[in-house]
């Protein structure tokens, strides 16, 4: 699952135009970033959500032969659902037993999925959660000692909330990449527009929901013009 429905307020004006996912990155779409690097990780399936500029997405992924992949959209045009009800929106295309792969279209990482997937697998999470330490970031996942998760703090608000009361909890920022179990779809109890995070928050109650650190790979969120810049700079370097 690519999410791609983003309004993109912070990358106005270049957003009023334009969907945040086609905005242009060190000489490719953000886009088709994600799509180039989910097929190199071996994935033949993808479905991406649209909302804002919908008509341009769907467009650019036919004009590029769907990127010799599976490709199917999930239309959020009549209201956006944020990360979990786009999620559950989508349930259908999820239907098995295998776990999938949920990832934000404006992250350009070089993740290594497979690694990934095997850790989701050996560990028998419901949901496993790629993060990484970001001291710098105000928002941060609270993880116990065997990385399951138990809360989140938003410093710039200055709330916290613990879903699992536990000592010593180590703080790690949420990379955008996930790898989901389809249980989830019948385990949460979320419904309409909704947070994934949220949804998260409650079932690691009685959930496991794992972190999978991942501070070697490179990673940006191109969600600003300072980051894209930065990932520019980057990209262009190395």
């Amino acid at each position: 699952m690519l999410f791609a429905a983003g309004l993109g307020t912070r990358l106005k004006p270049l957003t009023d135009t334009i969907p945040k996912a086609l905005v242009v990155v060190a000489g490719k779409t953000l886009l088709e970033r994600a799509i180039i690097h989910l097929a190199s990780q071996g994935v033949t399936y993808i479905v991406i959500n649209v909302h804002h500029h919908a008509e341009q997405i769907i467009r650019f992924v036919q004009n590029h032969g769907n990127f010799g992949l599976d490709i199917y959209f999930s239309d959020e045009s009549n209201e956006l659902l944020e990360t979990g009800g786009g999620l559950l929106k989508a349930a259908n295309h999820f239907i098995g037993n295998q776990p999938f792969v949920v990832i934000n279209s404006d992250v350009i990482s070089n993740i290594n999925i497979p690694d990934m997937m095997e850790a989701h697998k050996k560990s028998k999470a419901l949901v496993t959660l790629a993060v990484r330490n970001r001291p710098e970031s105000s928002r941060q996942l609270l993880f116990d000692e065997d990385r399951l998760l138990c809360g989140k703090i938003d410093k710039k608000k200055g709330t916290k909330l613990l879903s699992v009361e536990k000592p010593d909890l180590r703080e790690f920022a949420f990379s955008g990449i996930q790898i989901v179990s389809p249980e989830w779809f019948s385990k949460q109890r979320y419904s309409g527009k909704f947070s994934i995070i949220d949804a998260y928050l409650e079932l690691c109650k009685t959930n496991k929901i794992i972190a999978y650190l991942h501070d070697n790979d490179y990673w940006f969120d191109a969600g600003s013009v300072e980051k894209i810049e930065e990932a520019n700079f980057y990209l262009n370097h190395n």
